[in-house]
């Protein structure tokens, strides 16, 4: 039987700002399950955007201090443990949840639909809305621990949950098929990157932007050609010359997306990171007639269908680099430089 100390190391956001507001709590109270939820020690966590987002309050509207800074719109609640890419053992199940569990290896689930035995009236993600994997454990409703037969590493696997599943939602969402040719924005990052991958094993002919200095990383990765960030799009391929267009980018370039983008061509969007404010020609959207698709919320099915991926080996991990729990701040700051391509990760084992 495992005994569960009754603390534990924790990095915790304290307010929103800059990194000054993450700190390393060595004696944090483990968490206690609560009806139908799992205890779960983390074997590795990813870095994410949201991440980031959170601890600025970018997602707020208002002056990034105000009551809609979460993921969800919500108040964060601090302190608040980040981390939302989890794989770990399951140790312990709260009443309700199945024993079955304990001793699984399992993937979180980061988009939450039910958290202490309730069904939520909206969304939560973990590491925004409750506490994540930046700590020796984390307790998350049995329905989102997804139990994973893999000989791929702790740090492998928490490459997948979150940005994988956000590229698997939107290609689910754009029903990508064998027939569709896709351009992926901010190829060489932790979406982009697994978007590339889920496209091209959904038969897609894949097109990927990226800095000129990632475009072997990129084109390692599946992609079937590789366009610069930054030049003209429409001079590289033309107008109405992809059938979909997988967004992480927005920012002052993006009216030439839907001028390349086919009439009855379909946008998804799961990102911003050059800026959330875009012009739009209406013209071109009711005239084109294209499909926009907002995707936050992961669909039924996504996720379960993410892990079989995983185990048929149909997909790969891009681990870019680890880090101690110690050294979060560090991974951060080489998160935020963007010189990588594929997923950082925090190994609880180093």
């Amino acid at each position: 039987m495992v005994t569960i100390p009754e603390h534990m190391r924790a990095y915790q956001l304290i307010g929103h700002g800059g990194p000054e507001m993450l700190r390393l709590v060595p004696d944090a109270p483990t968490p206690k399950t609560s009806i139908g939820e799992v205890l779960i020690h983390v074997g590795a966590a990813g870095l994410n955007n949201t991440d980031i987002n959170t601890r600025v309050g970018w997602y707020s509207k208002g002056d990034g201090q105000a009551e809609d800074a979460s993921w969800g719109g919500g108040t964060v609640q601090f302190p608040r443990i980040q981390g939302a890419d989890i794989c770990g053992i399951v140790v312990e199940v709260g009443e309700g949840a199945d024993t079955a569990l304990i001793g699984k290896r399992v993937l979180v689930e980061p988009c939450l639909r039910e958290a202490a035995g309730q069904s939520l009236e909206s969304p939560w993600y973990i590491g925004s809305e409750c506490d994540g994997g930046f700590a020796d454990y984390v307790t998350v409703a049995a329905k989102h621990a997804y139990p994973i037969d893999s000989a791929l590493s702790n740090a492998e696997l928490a490459s997948f949950p979150c940005s994988y599943s956000t590229a698997e939602n939107m290609l689910t969402r754009a029903q990508v098929d064998e027939n569709d040719t896709v351009l992926i924005t901010g190829a060489s990052g932790g979406v982009g990157s697994a978007a590339i991958q889920l496209a091209k094993a959904r038969g897609a002919r894949v097109l990927a932007v990226a800095g000129e200095s990632k475009h072997q990383s990129v084109l390692d990765a599946g992609a079937h050609e590789v366009l610069i960030r930054g030049s003209q799009l429409q001079d590289q391929l033309g107008d109405n010359a992809v059938d979909v267009v997988i967004d992480l980018v927005g920012g002052p370039d993006w009216p030439e997306l839907l001028n390349v983008l086919r009439p009855f061509g379909r946008y998804a969007v799961s990102g911003a990171i050059a800026g959330p404010i875009v012009d739009l020609d209406l013209r071109t959207l009711y005239l084109k007639d294209q499909r926009f698709l907002g995707c936050t919320v992961l669909d039924e099915g996504v996720f379960s269908r993410l892990v079989n991926l995983i185990e048929l080996r149909a997909i790969q991990p891009l681990l870019a680099r680890s880090f101690p729990l110690e050294a979060l701040l560090e991974a951060q700051e080489c998160f935020l430089r963007k010189q990588f391509t594929g997923k950082l990760v925090i190994d609880m084992s180093l």
